[in-house]
This record gives structure tokens, C-alpha cells and sequence, in this order.
């Protein structure tokens, strides 16, 4: 009969069925717990073996290399040393070749040397020479050809008339009754007109006028305008001479001054000083080699305006320098020095600007010019007072500064023959070819043009040009 449920054997036997079930779990689980511990051990002996290995073989690639480097260090060691060697047996070649070179030459290494860098240096400097030389004549040739064409621009339209004046001035008389009159009882009324005006009176055989003698010409135009109204008046006597003399100076005054405005008024310059009106206007009366210096400045101006155009320059400048650029030769009487210095000292007193200041002080290269208006106001003197007919000069002057012309060049060493021609501006110089060569004679013609330069006052310019003629000469016997 079955057993019922509840009853005490079936509870025991249930019980110790599930105590076996769970002592087999925990049997099973710690089997896991072990094995799992196990592989995890294998596992880290194995990676560790692992690394051990790599270990020793990165150390034995380390080994190995180092045995490399080290066998490279010792083959360059010795290769160092065998050319160590080498160059010391190349020096020692080379030392008994220079020993063998300088007793065969009978020269030193460095007397060799010398030889040739001196040799080199000479090549050079004569090859530099003759290209400078060659360059220089280009240059000089097209600069010649522009400055022709823009001088003969400016003079083609340049165009003014031009009287020679001397130290004297001769006054017509209706009669030679009147000669007895200005000579007066005893010669009294010609010694009261000396006196008064500062002017020498001649009374010659001259019919119909006596001459009036002063290099101040601003004293003789009042004489001449006083004796011009004695005349006409007839009354002449020293009293008379005294009121006549006085009125005539403010008289010429007043045209000095009307003068210089006009000349001003020509060149469109309406802002000048009054004082460097009138002391233009004095120039009036003055001349330079015959040649009337007011309208030598306003000939000049005209010019410089015309040679700024031409070059694309400040026109302003370039006139009012031209213009006043002689204006120191109205005191040069008064104040010493030489015109240009003075006349720059006088328009910077009146507030010129510098420019035009340092153009009239360098217009005789006693400044080094250093402004293109300064070099443009020397080209407007040249022209002005250069071309044929400007100016003349005494006979004696003349063949002075010709036989100076040919002092100068005969005094340079190797110089036999001097001809100066074309009444002194041109010097030509004949030199000996066996002591001047060509390269020297470019250098002789600018010594003497600089010399003549320093030393002569000459109207234009004067052209030097050094002849050299090589001659070959044989005899047939």
C-alpha cells in the first residue's frame, strides 16, 4: 500500500535527496573555481616565458649592434689615420716642388705672388681705364649731341640786339665857341665840374664835342646829363655846375629804378625787393667786355627759362637765379669781394630764396654747384655772354690770356708744341708719343682745362684738345 504523503519517512527521505543535490552544486562549483584558476595561472607563467623571450632577443639585436658600431668606430679610426698619412706625405711632395719651383725661378713663394697679383692688379686697372675711358667718351658724345640740340633750341629762339659801350661818353656841342665856356676863366668852371661829378672832362681838338672819362658808370651818365643841360641852358659856372649836378643824381635815380622795374617786368617778376630793383637798375650804366650787364641778365633769364622748358624744370627758380645772378658786379666798388659772393650775400639779406642764392654764389664755381638751377644759371651765362658778338675785350687782355694759354699747357711734362687758335677758345697741345700715351693724354687735357679753369677769366669756354702722332721711321741704306 502506498505510502501517504506527509508521513515522517517520506519527509527524511526528501530531505537527504536535496542535501545531496546541493552538496553535488557546491562540489561542482568548486571544481569551476579551480580549473578556472589553474588556466588563469598557465595562462600568466605562459605570457611571462613570453616576455622573457623578447627580452633576450631585443637585448641580443642590442649586443649585436654595438659590436657593428664598434667595428665602424675602429675601421674610421684607421681610416683617419692613414690620411693623416697621406696628407703628410702630400705636404711634404708639394714642399720639395715650391723648393724646386723657387730655386728654378729663383723667386720665393711669396715674391711669386707679388709678381702676379701685381701683374693682375696693372691688367686690371689699365682695362678699367680704357672702359671708363670708353664709357666716358659715349657719354660725352651723347650728352654733346643733347646739349647742342637743346642749346641750339633755346638760342635759335633767343634772339637780342647788343651795342658795345666803353669808359667814355662823348657829348655834342652846337659850337666849339662852348668849349671856352666849359673851360671857363682859368679853368675854373672845368675844374668845379671834375670836382662836383668826379668825372674827367677832355677838351680836345675834336670838333664839335668833348669826351667825358670815369669807369663808374653810373658818375658818368650824371655828368653827361649835367654838361647835356649846362649846354643847352648856356649858363655855366661852378654855382651853376652844383645845382645842375644834384638835381641830375636823383634824376638817374629815378631811372635806375625805372630800369630795374622794367627788366623785372620783362621777366614776370613782380615780387623783388624794392633796393634789389634799384640795384639792378644801377647795372643799367655798367658793362662787362662791352657788353650791357642789365640786358646781359635779362638776355640770361630769357634763357634759363627757355633751358628749363627744354629739361623739365622749375622754371621759377632757374629765372629769378639767372636774373639776379650778376647783381653783385652794382657794388662790387663798393663792397669787397668778388661779384658772385657779394650779389648772394645781398639776395639772401633781401630774403631770396636759398636756391636762388646758392645759383648766383656758384655761377663762377667759387660755390661747387650742387642744384640743377645753379647749373642751368651757369648754361644761361655762357649763352648770353658767349655767342659771337656779346662781348669784346682790349687787345692787351686779349694776347695776355693767349700767351697764359699756352704757359699753362707747355708747362705739363711731355707737352713740345702749343697752339692756341680761334682767338684763345681753343688750345691745341702736340705731345711726344714715346712719354704720353693715350690714356694720358685724356688725363693732360683735363689737367690743363681744370687749370685754365682756376687761373683765367675768359668770355664762353676754351676747348683743349692733346694731339698724339705715333711716327715709324727706317732708313734704306
Amino acid at each position: 500500500m502506498a505510502l501517504q504523503a506527509g508521513s515522517p519517512g517520506q519527509l527524511v527521505a526528501v530531505g537527504i535527496g536535496e542535501l545531496l543535490l546541493v552538496a553535488l552544486v557546491a562540489a561542482v562549483l568548486a571544481l569551476a573555481a579551480v580549473v578556472g584558476v589553474w588556466v588563469v595561472g598557465r595562462r600568466s607563467r605562459r605570457s611571462a616565458v613570453d616576455q622573457q623571450q623578447d627580452l633576450h632577443e631585443q637585448r641580443r639585436d642590442i649586443e649585436h649592434r654595438e659590436q657593428r658600431v664598434t667595428e665602424r668606430e675602429r675601421r674610421l679610426d684607421h681610416d683617419s689615420q692613414g690620411l693623416a698619412e697621406r696628407s703628410r706625405r702630400v705636404a711634404a711632395v708639394e714642399s720639395e716642388h715650391r723648393v724646386a719651383l723657387e730655386r728654378v725661378a729663383g723667386l720665393t713663394a711669396e715674391e711669386a705672388r707679388a709678381e702676379i697679383v701685381q701683374s693682375i692688379e696693372h691688367d686690371a686697372k689699365r682695362q678699367a681705364a680704357l672702359n671708363a675711358r670708353a664709357i666716358e667718351r659715349a657719354a660725352e658724345e651723347e650728352a654733346e649731341l643733347r646739349a647742342r640740340r637743346i642749346l641750339a633750341t633755346v638760342i635759335q629762339r633767343l634772339a637780342s640786339d647788343q651795342t658795345g659801350e666803353s669808359v667814355v661818353a662823348l657829348v655834342q656841342l652846337p659850337s666849339d665857341d662852348l668849349k671856352g665856356r666849359i673851360i671857363g676863366r682859368e679853368g675854373r668852371n672845368i675844374r668845379s665840374f671834375e670836382q662836383v661829378t668826379g668825372v674827367n672832362l677832355v677838351v680836345d681838338d675834336t670838333p664839335g664835342a668833348v669826351l667825358l672819362s670815369c669807369f663808374d658808370p653810373i658818375r658818368r651818365e650824371v655828368a653827361r646829363l649835367c654838361l647835356e643841360e649846362l649846354v643847352v641852358d648856356g649858363r655855366i659856372h661852378p654855382s651853376r655846375i652844383e645845382e645842375v649836378y644834384e638835381r641830375n643824381v636823383v634824376a638817374v635815380d629815378g631811372l635806375c629804378v625805372r630800369a630795374g622795374e622794367d627788366a623785372a617786368l620783362e621777366m614776370g617778376i613782380t615780387d623783388l625787393h624794392p633796393h634789389l630793383v634799384a640795384t639792378l637798375g644801377r647795372l643799367r650804366y655798367r658793362t662787362s667786355y662791352g657788353q650791357n650787364v642789365l640786358r646781359h641778365l635779362v638776355e640770361s633769364g630769357h634763357a634759363a627759362g627757355l633751358l628749363a622748358d627744354e629739361l623739365g624744370v622749375d622754371r621759377t627758380i632757374c629765372v629769378r637765379a639767372a636774373f639776379l645772378h650778376d647783381i653783385g658786379k652794382a657794388l662790387t666798388h663798393e663792397v669787397e669781394g668778388s661779384h658772385a659772393l657779394v650779389g648772394a650775400d645781398l639776395a639772401r639779406a633781401y630774403g631770396e630764396h636759398e636756391d636762388v642764392v646758392h645759383a648766383i654764389a656758384a655761377h663762377h664755381n667759387e660755390v661747387e654747384p650742387r642744384t640743377v638751377e645753379a647749373y642751368l644759371t651757369q648754361a644761361a651765362d655762357a649763352i648770353s655772354g658767349g655767342r659771337p658778338g656779346a662781348r669784346r675785350e682790349s687787345l692787351e687782355v686779349y694776347v695776355e690770356r693767349l700767351h697764359r694759354l699756352e704757359e699753362i699747357a707747355l708747362a705739363k711734362p711731355g707737352v713740345e708744341k702749343v697752339f692756341a687758335m680761334q682767338a684763345g677758345r681753343e688750345v691745341r697741345v702736340m705731345v711726344a708719343p714715346d712719354v704720353i700715351d693715350d690714356i694720358e693724354a685724356q688725363v693732360l687735357a683735363r689737367d690743363i682745362a681744370k687749370q685754365i679753369e682756376q687761373e683765367l677769366t675768359y668770355p664762353g669756354q676754351v676747348k683743349v684738345t692733346v694731339i698724339r702722332e705715333s711716327r715709324a721711321t727706317e732708313t734704306a741704306r
